[in-house]
């Protein structure tokens, strides 16, 4: 086992809680200590356990996990941007879904976080014209995760996808930094249409299970989409919409509705 010094501990806080919190689970369950220590404790840094995760999820008789590991270390390696993102999501999902209570959970169990990742190597990928194999990517995270982005989208860091069964996010689709969307949720286009065809959803939006935005709109920084919305038009900044088709019915109700994670709404909210 590779140990963390101490000294290194105050320069990723992120990757040393989610150490010490995988530490204890090999006595409290031991049928877990090998995917502990080959996930987790095994690894010098969040990158490396990053990389490895997706190598052993991605993999398949089309592709091997060593080739599938060389391709994740080359994309960490040469895009810090991904390991922050990850270390931001990890934070996000923790803070805001009460069915996480450790930072190591993301990493092993949550399906929403892992296609998160493996889509963020899938953009690099896109981004060095290495569309074929983004593409790959793009099929195998869908088939193993439920979870369809294009690699040619741009998601910003803080991102929780919660449950994250049957998210689909269209090739020109933007999401901003600390948005959170459930389950079942579409960012996608409304035809045939090509060039940029996708929504654009600003930063602390709230996107409720089931909701449905298209074409290339724009969603206001901090807005709320209830559930089962059908969003056809631009939403304002710090409004909620709802209905199909989706209409405003009042403000957000708070700051930032995405960190809140409040789905209801009444008139005074």
């Amino acid at each position: 086992m590779v140990e963390l010094p101490n000294q290194l501990a105050p320069l990723d806080p992120v990757w040393t809680r989610l150490r010490d919190e995988a530490s204890g689970i090999t006595s409290r369950e031991p049928l877990l200590a090998g995917l502990i220590y080959s996930g987790i404790l095994h690894h010098e840094s969040l990158e490396k356990a990053l990389a490895f995760r997706f190598s052993i999820k991605m993999a398949s008789l089309e592709m091997s996990e060593q080739l599938l590991r060389e391709t994740a270390d080359e994309a960490l390696n040469n895009d810090p941007e991904i390991g922050r993102s990850a270390r931001a999501d990890i934070i996000a999902v923790f803070d805001r879904d009460p069915a996480c209570q450790a930072f190591y959970q993301p990493l092993l169990f949550f399906k929403g976080f892992q296609a998160l990742q493996c889509f963020r190597i899938g953009r690099w990928l896109w981004e060095n014209d290495r569309k074929d194999l983004a593409y790959f990517i793009q099929m195998r995270t869908s088939e193993v995760f439920g979870v369809d982005i294009h690699p040619g989208a741009v998601i910003g860091h803080g991102i929780l996808i919660d449950h994250a069964h049957s998210i689909v996010i269209g090739e020109t689709a933007v999401v901003g930094n600390n948005v959170s969307m459930l389950h079942s949720v579409t960012l996608g286009g409304t035809g045939k249409e090509e060039g940029d065809r996708h929504p654009k959803v600003g930063k602390g939006v709230l996107l409720g299970a089931g909701a449905k935005v298209l074409g290339n709109i724009t969603i206001g920084n901090c807005a709320r989409v209830a559930a089962g919305s059908v969003v056809l038009e631009d939403v304002p900044e710090c409004k909620t919409v709802a209905g199909i088709p989706a209409r405003i019915v009042g403000d957000a109700g708070c700051s930032e509705p995405s960190k809140t994670m409040v789905q209801y709404f009444h008139p005074s909210a």
